[in-house]
């Protein structure tokens, strides 16, 4: 019972991380420049990619679709942990799938995030691979 209570913390955790990212994003001003001027210019100019859209709204959407991903890892790996650990064990893909997604995240955070997002990634991928590590021995 223990690997399986191992997972859905660490879900938790990302979930958790997720929720919080997606409300910082459309309901505080944690993720505006402090600059204003600068906001305003990424209002103003659209990326190489494409004139359709400015750097603005490509930054909220891609913070968007970043909770929206941590969101359904946490649901999805704390659903099958609590409800289906079974799955987990015979699907054990499922597992080294969970574990590449947080360790992707955890060299991300390393690389571009600030202290907060590390530390709750770290300690979800530490929780994850122990529980998959007991789940699987």
């Amino acid at each position: 019972m223990l690997a399986p209570a191992l997972i859905i913390a660490s879900s938790a955790i990302v979930l958790l991380l997720g929720t919080l990212h997606l409300t910082y994003t459309f309901a505080s001003d944690k993720f505006q420049p402090r600059d204003p001027a600068l906001a305003e210019r990424m209002r103003q100019v659209s990326p190489m990619i494409t004139r359709q859209t400015s750097l603005w709204r490509a930054w909220v959407g891609f913070n968007a679709s970043h909770s929206l991903g941590a969101m359904l890892f946490g649901l999805v790996y704390g659903y099958l942990a609590w409800l289906h650990p079974a799955l987990l064990l015979e699907a054990p893909g499922l597992l080294l799938i969970g574990l590449g997604f947080l360790a992707s995240l955890w060299l991300l955070a390393i690389r571009y995030w600030f202290r907060i997002p590390l530390v709750g990634i770290s300690l979800a991928l530490a929780l994850f691979a122990a529980g998959t590590t007991l789940l699987c021995s």
